[in-house]
């Protein structure tokens, strides 16, 4: 695993109570709000994916062209802030047209993440 910037866990935010959300499976931080999925059809480094329209929580990584099953993308690997795991990459660029769609949005690796529905229980 690759280290970026030592201790970033007292830079996790707490948001989105009682809101459907992923959060890192490492760490239990907050990545993303369920609602900012795009699609699940999508594949990572090391299975299936999820296409986001944001994530929050992530730091980046070096900025490099990457080929992929659809082109070759240039792609920012991105990094939890509360336990520097690996949890996808956003896409910075895309050189299809047909592919500009993904480009600010973040795959990031169905394994690295834990849903949390927040539901609670009425007593």
């Amino acid at each position: 695993m690759t280290q970026i910037n030592c201790d970033t866990k007292s830079e996790v935010i707490s948001t989105f109570h009682g809101h459907p959300v992923f959060e890192c499976a490492t760490c239990s931080a907050v990545i993303a709000l369920q609602d900012e999925l795009i699609s699940k059809s999508f594949s990572g480094r090391d299975g299936r994916g999820y296409l986001m329209h944001s994530a929050i929580n992530i730091k980046a990584g070096r900025r490099e062209d990457r080929p992929l099953l659809t082109g070759v993308h240039t792609v920012e690997d991105v990094y939890c802030k509360g336990c520097n795991e690996r949890l996808g990459w956003k896409y910075v660029k895309a050189s299809d047209n047909s592919q500009k769609y993904k480009e600010g949005k973040f795959l990031l690796e169905r394994e690295k993440l834990v849903k949390n529905n927040s539901w609670t229980l009425d007593s």
